[in-house]
């Protein structure tokens, strides 16, 4: 390890990783582990670049390292060209609700939409306007005037749901960006975020007929998927975590509904009705396997996400669309301290606080107080290892081996995790 890590990374990883969060930024520097898991996971990128379309539901007991797979996907999705987005589901956003809460998830999806130039969110504006400088420009060679350029290029939107409203709200973009109208582009994006709640809002700011409401969300995502390919971009990846959160709705019917949706999701993508559309949902084992309140409780997720039987006795198979994730193993845990060490020090080795015996003991001091959880559920063993470095590097005089037997590393659970915001990002789920 001899490259130089940036300032901005290193202290996004650092203080994500101290607080108990999964870095968005940075994370190949403190990857371990997961190479079969991503390699399948950049087949569906690949094969969502080829127009085509994937599922992948991601399972995992507590600590197995869900959020940050997640959060690795995206990054190489939008290394390929894709466009992301992503959203954590919560009991008031959800895939279906009648009470806002399915226009809720896509606006939290649309504010969070990336690109590899735009890679912290927020990528809704910028697309759109490569959209419409390049009609323009189209226009300008074929003879045809702004608006007529843009609809062209948009006419494969128009046989789908909404496709006629969502081309016009484009359209209206487009005027609005030509006659510097920035009330229009702005009544337009607000559309295309799902901020309008009612028809008659939208029709009075844009004259369209719909607006995206609780109905639209799948719909709309497939609108936007296929507008992204026409605008030049691989396709759209969509990631959900926590879905847990569909697990724990009380009342049943709402549940199944719910579930109803991912059974859509699931057959559209693997029977290809959906183009340049990917899905990949974080999930417990529970929320899964739990015949009773689980994914397992509607017979036809189960027979679709039931396992390979030939894939038994150490075999395995990672073409299904559930992918399981097993813990870390203290080989790969060593090799994560390492890696968090080498950030630490900005990729200087020649600066680190603590040598590869102090690694070893450190690992050897944790499993003394809390036994085999300090690698299966690593955040708060991760968080006292950097609380460590702090002391050793503001303080010069300090000895690691003094130091050592004075950090307390306490048992992370389940229920401390659920206790976070939304009960995601925790280091619990970042292990790789």
């Amino acid at each position: 390890m001899t490259a130089i890590i940036r300032a901005k990374e290193r202290d996004t990883i650092i203080q994500a990783l101290r607080a108990g969060v999964v870095p968005k930024l940075g994370q190949q520097h403190i990857q371990v582990g997961r190479s079969q898991e991503l390699a399948a996971q950049i087949r569906d990128i690949e094969r969502i670049a080829d127009g085509g379309s994937s599922f992948r539901l991601i399972v995992g007991d507590y600590g197995s390292g869900k959020s940050f797979f997640l959060n690795l996907v995206r990054a190489i999705a939008l290394e390929r060209k894709l466009v992301t987005m992503h959203a954590d589901l919560t009991p008031t956003r959800r895939l279906h609700g009648a009470n806002g809460q399915a226009r809720s998830l896509y606006c939290e999806l649309v504010n969070n939409m990336a690109t590899r130039t735009k890679n912290d969110g927020g990528a809704l504006h910028g697309v759109i306007e490569k959209f419409i400088a390049q009609a323009i420009e189209d226009g300008k060679a074929a003879g045809k005037d702004a608006s007529a350029a843009i609809l062209a290029r948009l006419e494969p939107l128009l046989d789908m749901p909404n496709g006629y409203d969502f081309a016009s709200v484009i359209n209206a973009y487009g005027r609005g960006f030509q006659n510097d109208d920035g009330q229009l582009q702005q009544n337009a994006l607000r559309w295309l975020r799902g901020e309008y709640a009612t028809k008659t809002d939208a029709r009075q700011a844009l004259g369209v007929r719909n607006h995206i409401d609780d109905s639209a969300l799948y719909d709309q995502l497939k609108l936007l998927a296929r507008f992204l390919r026409i605008a030049g971009y691989g396709g759209l990846m969509v990631g959900l975590d926590e879905a847990v959160n569909l697990y724990k709705i009380a009342n049943a019917q709402a549940r199944n509904t719910n579930y109803e949706e991912i059974l859509r999701l699931l057959n559209d993508c693997l029977q290809g009705s959906a183009e340049g559309l990917g899905f990949i949902i974080g999930g417990t084992t529970e929320f899964v396997t739990d015949t009773r309140r689980g994914l397992y409780s509607y017979q036809a997720l189960q027979s679709r996400l039931a396992g390979n039987t030939f894939a038994t006795g150490g075999l395995i198979d990672y073409t299904g669309p559930m992918l399981k994730l097993t813990n870390l193993t203290q080989e790969d845990f060593y090799v994560l301290l390492r890696n968090i060490r080498h950030v630490y020090a900005g990729g200087d080795s020649n600066t680190y606080l603590v040598p590869d015996d102090g690694i070893a003991a450190f690992m050897q001091h944790c499993a003394a107080r809390i036994g085999d959880a300090y690698y299966r559920t690593p955040r708060t063993t991760v968080t006292s290892f950097i609380n460590l470095l702090a002391v050793l590097e503001q303080n010069p005089g300090a000895s690691w081996q003094t130091l050592l037997g004075r950090v307390e590393v306490h048992k992370d659970s389940g229920a401390e995790a659920e206790q976070l915001a939304d009960g995601d990002d925790a280091l619990a789920h970042f292990q790789m």
